[in-house]
């Protein structure tokens, strides 16, 4: 055989070993790719779960602040006439029980100032009873554990000293009530007479054979 045809031969023999091998590589490719399980996703991290888990969260908690007051106000309901007048009654009891405290502590503070405890007040005074302007008779009233006293000094001389008993008194804070003493003619006789004064109330002792006595009932006086 020529050597022409011999080469020809073997280059087609060569190429179609290498055209059949190609072939058979591709199929074998192909066949294993068929076969090939799918490759799963890479699993995320835990931490990147949590924190979309903690953003998806505080999410949660801002929209659930920002829409409460909306909901608020949307149930707000004004408020009854009658709470305002209670609430106003309320305050002016109050104040009028606070302003009576101050007034009482002031009144007793007062007194205190002015007769002492036990509550005391004295008088000069020209009575006729073997007294003159030079040596008045002198007055102590007393409010004595709730009971009162009158003492005389007749020219004042307080060893000739006369005491008038009058009333006890009663009720809360009465150990506290001034005594005080005012004269004059009550009845017209040309004589003074005491009167003695205690809160609101007065009593009238008349001027009678150098002292006084108190008031007979019936006896007609004229206070004013």
């Amino acid at each position: 055989m020529p050597s022409s045809v011999r080469r020809y031969r073997s280059d087609v023999q060569v190429e179609t070993d290498y055209t059949h091998a190609d072939v058979q590589s591709l199929a074998q490719n192909d066949y294993a790719s068929s076969f090939q399980p799918p490759v799963k996703g890479v699993p995320a991290r835990r931490t990147a779960m949590q924190a979309r888990q903690r953003r998806d969260t505080n999410t949660e908690d801002i929209v659930t602040h920002r829409l409460t007051p909306t909901i608020e106000r949307g149930r707000y309901r004004p408020t009854h006439w009658l709470v305002y007048v209670g609430v106003g009654v309320l305050i002016m009891t109050l104040g009028w029980i606070v302003l009576s405290m101050v007034t009482n502590w002031w009144q007793v503070t007062q007194d205190d100032w002015h007769y002492g405890r036990p509550r005391t007040a004295q008088y000069d005074v020209v009575v006729g009873h073997n007294d003159s302007e030079a040596n008045p008779s002198h007055f102590v009233a007393l409010n004595l554990r709730r009971r009162i006293e009158i003492i005389e000094c007749p020219g004042g001389d307080c060893s000739k000293a006369k005491i008038y008993v009058g009333p006890v008194l009663i009720g809360q804070g009465q150990d506290l009530a001034p005594v005080t003493l005012s004269f004059k003619d009550v009845n017209g006789d040309g004589k003074v007479d005491m009167i003695v004064s205690v809160q609101d109330s007065r009593l009238v002792f008349i001027n009678e054979n150098g002292a006084f006595r108190p008031q007979r009932t019936g006896e007609n006086i004229q206070l004013n």
